[in-house]
């Protein structure tokens, strides 16, 4: 049996709902006396009640108010600001969907060294959003925002090296920038990870270590590591062989999923559910729920639930070695720079 192995996605630019940024951390001051600031003047005041309508923290959610307040504070330069403003363009929130709008208050915001707003501008410049598509110039904003460590845009800057777009493909320096978003706890970049060291690309071949990245991303709720660390169980590679763990990852899995994805989960967990006694099968269905309560969901890429990733038909042979990419659109750079820069400060 093989595992879902090496498919890179691209983490693509804001989730439906906007989850704001790090200057605008809680306000303690009650709405009343920030309002009063913001009519004065103050940027920090303004950004602050953007975000408190935003997010309906406070007060009743409200995006035109919220991006009104975004407006006056980034037209002053403040770059969390232009950065909320531009999601806001981009998600149709509050002002009329706009990727060129949106894609012109990041620049300024990118320009003033905001992380989440050049790794914004390298997902334009990678999709041709709002800008005609440029890798090289998607590279040169990723690499900008990856230097200041936002795990997201060292995700993509890896994903970049991989492929070779914008860049001459070396599988090294994509390893090591999976290194660096993985530990920074990015699911995405320690199952990335895991895929190098099962496939032996840009790293030395360690199916001990595939399986360590695999269990880090699968804990996060990452379905295609969850099937890869049950492939790993099932084979003994890199752990050792168990049945009941290998049920187990594949029932998790098949658990967040739906539809083709779930039949396809449903299958391994067939396959493995042959080697098991009764007894040790319902140990491994035990464990399944409650490990359901425990895992958190898969990400998502829209508010229609739908999971982020397109499956392969798993092959029941040695592990494959066939990467692909998957570029997802609208995802949730709002909600990682936010996570981010509350750990940094």
């Amino acid at each position: 049996m093989s595992g879902v192995q090496g498919r890179h996605f691209r983490v693509i630019l804001l989730v439906a709902t906007i989850l704001t940024l790090g200057a605008t951390a809680t306000f303690s001051a009650d709405i009343k006396t920030l309002l009063k600031q913001a009519k004065a003047g103050d940027a920090k005041a303004q950004t602050s009640l953007g975000h408190i309508c935003a997010t309906g923290k406070g007060m009743k959610q409200d995006y035109p108010e919220a991006a009104k307040w975004y407006r006056k504070a980034a037209e002053q330069g403040d770059a969390d600001a232009q950065f909320n403003l531009g999601i806001l363009y981009a998600q149709g929130k509050g002002v009329p969907q706009d990727y060129t709008e949106a894609v012109k208050w990041c620049q300024r915001s990118a320009d003033q060294g905001n992380a989440g707003a050049q790794s914004a501008l390298g997902v334009a410049s990678d999709l041709g959003t709002g800008v005609p598509q440029d890798y090289k110039e998607a590279v040169k904003w990723y690499r900008k925002s990856a230097e200041q460590g936002f795990p997201m845009a060292q995700f993509n800057l890896g994903v970049m090296y991989q492929e070779g777009r914008g860049v001459p493909q070396d599988n090294v320096k994509a390893a090591d920038w999976f290194q660096k978003a993985a530990e920074q706890g990015f699911a995405r970049g320690q199952y990335n990870l895991g895929v190098m060291y099962d496939s032996g690309s840009g790293v030395k071949k360690d199916y001990a270590e595939a399986a360590k990245w695999y269990r880090k991303a699968a804990e996060q709720g990452d379905t295609d590591a969850q099937f890869n660390l049950g492939v790993a169980y099932f084979n003994g590679k890199g752990v050792p062989q168990n049945y009941v763990e290998s049920y187990y990852f594949f029932g998790l899995a098949a658990s967040k999923s739906a539809g083709e994805d779930q039949n396809k989960y449903s299958k391994a967990m067939d396959l493995a559910a042959k080697k098991l006694t009764p007894e040790k099968l319902m140990e491994a269905q035990r464990m399944i729920r409650e490990g359901e309560k425990s895992h958190p969901p898969p990400m998502q890429s829209s508010t229609e639930g739908k999971t982020i990733f397109n499956y392969f038909d798993f092959l029941f042979n040695d592990v494959s070695k066939e990467i692909i990419a998957g570029v997802i659109f609208l995802v949730w750079i709002p909600f990682l720079y936010r996570k981010w820069k509350s750990k940094k400060s």
